[in-house]
């Protein structure tokens, strides 16, 4: 979940260093594709198959939040870590539309081609995802959730959440700290999960994935949409803060 450009990794000294000036070159889209299905299948895996442990092992179900919530937070950092040098581990078509958007203004972030590849690869991942985990713990493999998220205040909880991870995300970018994205991202992920009345999906893919399972972490097909598209107005709302409160500096005038 990463913005502008990859979580940057040492590089050993006998490798061959590219020219002053000259970008290094990215992996193939083909790469950054399958980091970006991989790595949201997985986060789904975690969400959803958490959920299942949880409510097997507990009927508090502040408890089972707990469970939920602690295992994304750490299955999120690595997945981070992990895949971040390689496609900038959006895992989130929010992020990603957010990056589109930023690249058309003039600045980095990906170009129409890589949405194109990397939105789909996304919702692919995540619905398979929910299907494995499924699978590992013996429920139905595809069976449409039943709880329903429609409620208003949890149409406003999507907002905010969404808002504050694209605020983060692009804010980490704008002061050159992406180095702190996989503490930073799964720790804002894991607070929201509590501080929010939805429990912070902020990811429309995610949110399509988690209808495909009737367990602890499902959303009913019908409230999907009513989270996509605050989701969305949460990341148009996120950067108008980021281009609020990240304004470049002007340089200071002499003898002022």
């Amino acid at each position: 979940m990463t913005a502008t450009e990859p979580v940057g990794t040492p590089i050993p000294a006998d490798v061959p260093q590219p020219a002053p000036g000259v970008t290094p070159p990215r992996p193939p889209l083909i790469a950054r594709a399958a980091a970006e299905l991989v790595g949201t299948a997985a986060l789904v895996a975690v969400v959803v198959g958490s959920g299942i442990q949880a409510t097997r092992l507990t009927q508090d179900v502040a408890l089972q939040l707990l469970a939920n919530s602690t295992a994304t937070v750490f299955g999120l950092g690595v997945l981070i870590a992990l895949l971040g040098p390689v496609s900038g581990a959006h895992f989130n078509p929010a992020v990603t539309l957010a990056e589109w958007w930023t690249a058309r203004r003039g600045g980095a972030g990906v170009a129409a081609r890589e949405l194109a590849v990397y939105v789909p690869s996304q919702i692919i991942g995540a619905i398979a995802g929910a299907i494995l985990a499924d699978a590992m713990f013996g429920e139905p493999l595809v069976k449409w959730s039943t709880h329903d998220r429609s409620a208003g205040n949890l149409l406003l909880g999507e907002v905010v959440a969404t808002a504050g991870l694209i605020l983060l995300v692009f804010g980490l970018a704008r002061t050159d700290r992406l180095r702190f994205a996989p503490v930073a991202v799964a720790s804002y992920i894991g607070a929201a999960y509590w501080f929010t009345s939805s429990t912070s999906f902020a990811n429309p893919a995610v949110t399509i994935g988690r209808a495909f399972t009737d367990t602890f972490a499902g959303i009913a097909p019908a409230s999907v949409p009513g989270f996509v598209g605050m989701q969305l107005a949460g990341a148009v709302l996120g950067l108008a803060l980021v281009a609020v409160i990240f304004l470049p500096g002007k340089p200071a005038t002499p003898g002022a």
